[in-house]
């Protein structure tokens, strides 16, 4: 049996991984190669990313899967969505900025002043998020002096192979590409004074950028070709989701949770728009008809506090079976208050949410964290079906999620639903399928790629209680 071997660069807010994946018949796996930290930064002029470090890692990341697998063929990236990286002259002007910044504040005034919220979203179809890149856009100084602006992967892709280009799923959470052209909206940007010419060409997945620069292929050892994939990690998340039925939903959770359905005309409605749902670009020209729940930041911003009190590391296998055992109602609160979406003292923020009911013991506090992240899970399903008219039969949770058992059969109670959990790496399967089937190595249509998910990563049933 031939197999073919990839590469996935996988990116997320707060760690980065190199994987090698292996494409067969009947066959898809992978093989972790390094994983790395990753975070914000604070630096004089406000919170950015350590695009630095994070750049070295990637390059040491491939030298090591091709020592390991030197029968690479290919190199795809995902990451994170909306926060960017300025050129000029071929060379990055400064640290992209962390989408937490609170910068971006002054932006969202700035562009609705402009274009009305009910206008953008006719335009680029795209929930309200204080942190959508063009709203970053609008309030970042060194914009002019710019050749070009490159969201996280493609700035990822000009550096090791030289050639700018915006992938168009990543691109669809600008705020800047039409919902319905999927092509830049030049005149949207020039109203809110952003130069279109810092727009780079589009492509789709599957698109080859170009090969590694002569001086980095020498250090990655081989001159590989580097592939466009589903770039923004949810898009490659959802193109590997094993989807059981047209009408079930996913949710990808990870640091934050997208929570959808799968789409091939978009929905632009006064109901979604006051829903906040966005139409996200999927692989294939889908459209994830998702909403943006805040995730297992809450509990992971919780225990980096009580570490940080503790002095000591904390076993968080433990603390959710603590919790799956706390037998009392726990109190709820709403996951996607904007006081939780800083860092620093998650519990103080929780707990001032939850006034005199909030749990005393860190077992329960952390159950009442993940019954809350469920219910704005089975909240946001519940309106995708009335927004859509359809009737959602199942939930697929993907990601790093899928690996808590507590959230798993927390959204399923609260849901009503079966959840189907995994494949835990959803993303980087993702990544590895487009650009495996680029090269030739598994069937073209979306369904087959799935179904070859679902084969070789069978998903764990929860049923409502």
């Amino acid at each position: 049996m031939t197999v073919r071997a990839v590469a996935a660069v996988d990116l997320g807010a707060t760690s980065g991984r190199v994987m090698i994946g292996r494409i067969g018949e009947g066959r898809l796996d992978l093989e972790l190669v390094s994983r790395f930290p990753n975070g914000p930064v604070e630096r004089e002029d406000g919170l950015h990313w350590d695009f630095g470090a994070l750049y070295e890692h990637v390059v040491a990341g491939l030298a090591e899967a091709v020592r390991r697998e030197p029968g690479i063929e290919s190199i795809g990236i995902d990451s994170w969505a909306v926060d960017y990286g300025l050129v000029r002259d071929r060379v990055l002007l400064a640290e992209p900025f962390h989408y937490r910044d609170s910068r971006t504040e002054r932006g969202v005034d700035e562009v609705h002043a402009i274009a009305p919220f009910a206008e953008l979203y006719r335009r680029n179809g795209l929930q309200f998020l204080p942190f959508n890149t063009l709203y970053q856009y609008r309030v970042d100084g060194r914009l002019a002096d710019a050749d070009t602006a490159l969201l996280i992967p493609d700035l990822i892709a000009f550096l090791l192979t030289g050639t700018a280009v915006a992938e168009r799923t990543n691109a669809s959470t600008t705020g800047l590409l039409g919902v319905e052209a999927g092509e830049w909206d030049d005149d949207l940007a020039e109203r809110l004074g952003i130069p279109s010419r810092v727009l780079p060409p589009l492509v789709d997945p599957g698109t080859v950028i170009g090969a590694l620069r002569p001086e980095v292929a020498e250090r990655v050892g081989a001159p590989l070709p580097v592939v466009a994939v589903g770039s923004h990690d949810t898009a490659s998340a959802v193109a590997a989701v094993p989807l059981t039925s047209p009408t079930a939903a996913y949710i990808s959770c990870g640091t934050w949770g997208l929570v959808g359905v799968e789409l091939t005309e978009p929905v632009l409605t006064d109901a979604a728009r006051a829903a906040n749902f966005t139409h996200e670009l999927g692989v294939d020209g889908r459209f994830r008809f998702l909403h943006n729940v805040t995730g297992l930041w809450l509990l992971s911003e919780s225990v980096r506090a009580w570490e940080a009190e503790d002095g000591a590391a904390i076993d968080l296998p433990e603390l959710l079976t603590a919790a799956s055992a706390v037998a009392d109602d726990v109190p709820l609160f709403d996951a996607n208050d904007p006081s939780l979406s800083a860092p620093g003292d998650m519990p103080a923020r929780i707990e001032a949410l939850l006034g005199e009911a909030a749990p005393t013991s860190r077992a329960a506090f952390a159950r009442s964290i993940v019954e809350s992240i469920a219910a704005a899970f089975a909240e946001a399903v519940r309106t995708a079906a009335e927004l859509t008219g359809r009737e959602i039969d199942a939930v697929h949770l993907v990601g790093g999620g899928s690996l808590n058992r507590v959230l798993c059969q927390a959204t399923s109670d609260r849901s009503g639903l079966p959840v189907l959990a995994g494949p835990v790496e959803a993303t980087a399967l993702g990544n590895v399928l487009v650009q495996a089937r680029a090269l030739g190595a598994v069937p073209a249509p979306l369904e087959e790629l799935r179904t070859l998910v679902a084969t070789t990563h069978p998903p764990v049933r929860f049923d409502p209680r």
